[in-house]
C-alpha cells in the first residue's frame, strides 16, 4: 500500500460535478490521484478488470446512470478484493431511508451534496481527511461509518 497518495475514484453523470471533485481535490494538502468515470457500468467495468488499481476511497451519486450506485455497491461489496476501499455515496437531499438503505448495503460514507460550493468542499475534504488518517495509520476501514 502506497502511504503518499491517495487513489481516488469519482463516479457521477454531471461533468460539472467531475470537476468540482476534481478541483477540490487538486487544492488539497494530500496528495491524491483521481480517475473518473460518467457512469456505474464504466465504473464497475474499470474496478472488475484484473489490471485495475484498487482504490482507496470511491464517490459515486446515488442516481448514478449506466448501473444503479445500490447494484454497484451491492457488486463491490461482493468481492473481497474491495475490502480494504472505502466507498461513498453522495447525493442531493434524500430520505432518511434511502440513506439507511445505503449503509445496509455497505456504504462506509454518505454524504449530502450542497449546492454550495463552500459547504461541499468542507464536508469533502472532511472526508478525505478521515479517510487519509485511516489510510496512514492502518486503521480497520470496516468500522468506518459517516454521514455528512
Amino acid at each position: 500500500m502506497n502511504k503518499e497518495f491517495l487513489n481516488v475514484i469519482v463516479a457521477d453523470n454531471d461533468d460539472s460535478t467531475l470537476i468540482i471533485f476534481k478541483n477540490i481535490l487538486k487544492d488539497l494538502k494530500i496528495s491524491i490521484k483521481v480517475q473518473c468515470f460518467n457512469n456505474g457500468r464504466d465504473l464497475m467495468e474499470y474496478l472488475n478488470n484484473e489490471d485495475a488499481v484498487v482504490p482507496e476511497i470511491v464517490f459515486i451519486n446515488y442516481t448514478i446512470s449506466g448501473k444503479e450506485s445500490m447494484d454497484c455497491l451491492e457488486e463491490i461489496r461482493s468481492h473481497s478484493k474491495f475490502n480494504n476501499m472505502v466507498t461513498a455515496i453522495f447525493s442531493e437531499p434524500i430520505s432518511e431511508n434511502e440513506i439507511e438503505d445505503i449503509f445496509v448495503k455497505g456504504a462506509h460514507i454518505f454524504m449530502k451534496k450542497s449546492e454550495c460550493f463552500e459547504s461541499f468542499k468542507k464536508v469533502l475534504t472532511e472526508v478525505i481527511t478521515i479517510n487519509w488518517q485511516y489510510h496512514t495509520s492502518g486503521l480497520n476501514k470496516d468500522h468506518l461509518i459517516l454521514k455528512v
